[in-house]
């Protein structure tokens, strides 16, 4: 038998090192605050879960966290519908095909910090495009006054930042289907419903699970675009669980109780993206046998 050279493995030790580095090490850190109660950088008293539990029952703890699910789940409902209609309508080839895709991923180049200052100068009614527009329509518009217009405007910020990568990863989707799946439905006279329904649709179902992940994990975590909009406000109509998070560990350094709200959002986010990758597996299953029946 031929012996195997095991060495290959070392070429793996850079990307542990940094896993390590980068994720485990801060994690252990966070986990040894999360039952300790930081009274100085030399005094700590162990509390065990006393941490989790008052974090739990914590009511605006639980009201972001209401917030930020309803937000989560309004950005997919609106970003994956709309990326893929952008990515139907977009150019397959020649140079408006590349000129388009220049145009469509700028947004996606801009700083998530200077995305919050260009909606709030857009939304104001003095000299902003969209504030002005509607206060010379006769609405009312405020995001800083008014919780409901100040959620719409982060929702309809994060939607304009981040639908261009829904749209981009549909296209590599599109792209990707041989030509012989259009000229068969072509024989057929099939519609373009159906080409979309039974053709594109289920061929793009691996990068827009992808898609649904990415757009899922990164709309749940946000904060620098709100956080520069409205700062939370007006209230805490936009305060979502990574501002909540912020003000517990920097604002009034409560490093314990952070340290164990951060676990908790971790396990959040990992339980969340786990239903919606199984659910999402099991929808393409249906479709597939669907399929196969008709």
């Amino acid at each position: 038998m031929k012996p195997v050279n095991q060495k290959a493995w070392l070429l793996i030790l850079p990307v542990v090192l940094c896993v390590a580095f980068s994720a485990i090490l801060p994690l252990m850190t966070v986990v040894n605050y999360s039952v300790q109660d930081i009274i100085s950088p030399e005094r700590r008293v162990f509390v065990g879960t006393e941490w989790f539990k008052a974090v739990m029952r914590d009511d605006d703890l639980i009201g972001a966290l209401g917030r930020q699910i309803v937000f989560s789940l309004a950005v997919l409902v609106v970003q994956i519908p709309l990326g893929i209609a952008l990515a139907l309508s977009m150019p397959a080839k020649g140079w408006k095909a590349s000129a388009v895709l220049v145009l469509v991923a700028i947004s996606l180049l801009i700083p998530w910090n200077v995305v919050g200052t260009i909606w709030q100068i857009y939304g104001r009614t003095d000299i902003g495009l969209m504030g002005a527009t509607l206060a010379r329509l006769g609405i009312d518009y405020s995001y800083t006054g008014n919780a409901a217009h100040a959620w719409l405007t982060v929702l309809l910020m994060d939607v304009w930042h981040w639908t261009p990568l829904v749209a981009l990863l549909c296209y590599a989707g599109l792209r990707a289907i041989p030509d012989a799946y259009y000229q068969a439905a072509s024989i057929d006279g099939a519609s373009k419903f159906a080409v979309f329904r039974y053709i594109q649709l289920p061929k793009m179902r691996g990068v827009l699970m992808i898609a649904v992940l990415l757009r899922f994990m990164d709309s749940f975590m946000i904060y620098t675009e709100p956080f520069v909009l409205t700062g939370g406000g007006p209230g805490n109509a936009t305060t979502f669980l990574s501002q909540y998070l912020t003000q517990k560990a920097v604002g009034q350094f409560d490093l314990g109780p952070a340290a164990a709200f951060s676990l908790i959002y971790f396990l959040i986010i990992l339980l969340l993206c786990f239903i919606l990758y199984n659910w999402m597996q099991r929808v393409g299953t249906q479709d597939k046998g669907d399929g196969g029946h008709a």
